[in-house]
């Protein structure tokens, strides 16, 4: 299930179409501002985000260029504004399609879709992952932090590749033994721990406060984006 964050604030927009969108097997978080909308872009890593322009406050164009800085997620522009212009703008900020309000929910839906499709077909035949700051070319073994290239042994990479995979959604101890080491392998879960150890000498700054992967207690382990960026106006 694709997970999809609204940001607009409208609230009962973003409930009609909270509503339409999980007919159609979507989860749909909804933000009613753009502050709000970058925390949990942060926090839930979507895969896709429909952002609308007109915000209170910090308005779409700002979002956008903040959510460019922490993420690559697909972002579909909700707008009344059709002029050249505006949309070049939206462009340049890394904006992937546009909607002009007032908009049919199934257009919408279906330009969600393609889009989800386009992003996915792409990442299969450029042999790259990213998230975050992480990259990874899966053709050559290869990963990277931001430009540097990170020296991992094989099994450094096979954990690291498995919480890419997951875009920042999170991980328990059993499924990665399941992704490192295979399904029908039992290894303790302790070694992951220690492997995730290993992994944070190599990302981290700091190991002993992580801020790329990052532990959920109780449940397991997920890849972050890095430090949240400020959101002071």
């Amino acid at each position: 299930m694709n997970r999809i964050l609204l940001i607009d604030d409208d609230p009962t927009l973003v409930h009609l179409l909270s509503e339409f969108l999980a007919d159609d097997d979507f989860e749909v978080i909804g933000a009613l501002s753009g502050s709000a909308g970058l925390h949990l872009a942060y926090e839930q890593h979507p895969d896709l985000i429909l952002l609308d322009v007109m915000l209170p406050g910090m308005d779409g164009w700002e979002v956008c260029a903040r959510l460019r800085e922490m993420s690559d997620v697909p972002i579909i522009m909700l707008t009344a504004k059709t002029s050249e212009t505006d949309k070049l703008r939206g462009f340049r900020l890394g904006v992937d399609d546009y909607v002009t309000k007032p908009f049919s929910f199934k257009e919408l839906v279906a330009r969600i879709q393609a889009l989800l499709a386009r992003v996915k077909s792409t990442d299969s035949k450029t042999g790259y992952l990213i998230h975050g700051r992480v990259s990874l070319d899966t053709e050559k073994y290869q990963a990277y932090f931001e430009e540097k290239t990170l020296e991992l042994t094989p099994t450094e990479y096979r954990l690291l590749e498995a919480l890419v995979k997951r875009k920042g959604k999170v991980a328990s101890e059993e499924e990665l033994v399941q992704a490192v080491w295979g399904k029908n392998r039992s290894e303790d879960t302790a070694l992951v721990r220690r492997y995730i150890l290993m992994l944070r000498k190599k990302l981290e700054t700091d190991p002993s406060t992580p801020e790329h992967i990052l532990t959920v207690r109780g449940f397991g382990y997920r890849l972050g984006t890095g430090p949240l960026p400020s959101l002071e106006e």
